[in-house]
């Protein structure tokens, strides 16, 4: 089962309401990213000691676990790009095609005790990062490599839509089966 790629670009929640999982942009301090990351985290790990954690509900939905290992990786890489705005001025950001992320390191055969560790772990380090700006620092600016601009306030709001959004998405449809 493949799953169609998810090209679109999410910048647009920094503007407008997510209709899909309610997020509001424009309702969330910065000051509260890191508390929000460590909160969702703390929900996956009971969603991937579920028996069905690592079944699609259909062929083109990802099951809980591979939602769990993007939320995980999502938290990597935005830890990353947030110690290179801090560390260059204006970097551009390396590419990353989440979906192909997903194909390569075989999201779907992962074990799902593991991933809920390492999402914890990932999250909590991307809570600390973003917890540790200052003020100061809120205004540097780096560059998606499809020309998208964010500075660390921005991209701190932005990453938060995901696992939000993908912890939506898991327990929607839970709710829906139960």
């Amino acid at each position: 089962m493949t799953i169609v790629p998810d090209d679109k670009d999410w910048t647009w929640v920094l503007s407008e309401r997510c209709p899909e999982c309610g997020f509001d942009a424009s309702v969330v301090p910065f000051a509260h990213v890191p508390r929000l990351l460590r909160e969702n985290a703390a929900a996956w790990p009971a969603l991937l000691r579920s028996t069905d954690a690592a079944v699609r509900r259909d062929a083109s939905t990802w099951s809980t676990l591979e939602y769990a290992a993007h939320v995980r990786d999502v938290c990597r890489v935005m830890s990353e790009r947030l110690a290179l705005i801090l560390a260059e001025d204006a970097p551009v950001f390396a590419n990353w095609d989440q979906d192909a992320t997903a194909v390569a390191e075989r999201y779907h055969e992962q074990d799902p005790a593991t991933v809920a560790v390492e999402l914890v772990v990932a999250a909590e380090e991307a809570a600390s990062a973003f917890g540790a700006v200052g003020p100061e620092q809120l205004d540097r600016v780096g560059t998606r490599s499809n020309g998208s601009v964010f500075t660390v306030e921005t991209l701190g709001i932005y990453f938060l839509h995901d696992p939000i959004h993908h912890l939506a998405d898991v327990t929607a449809h839970r709710s829906t089966v139960e």
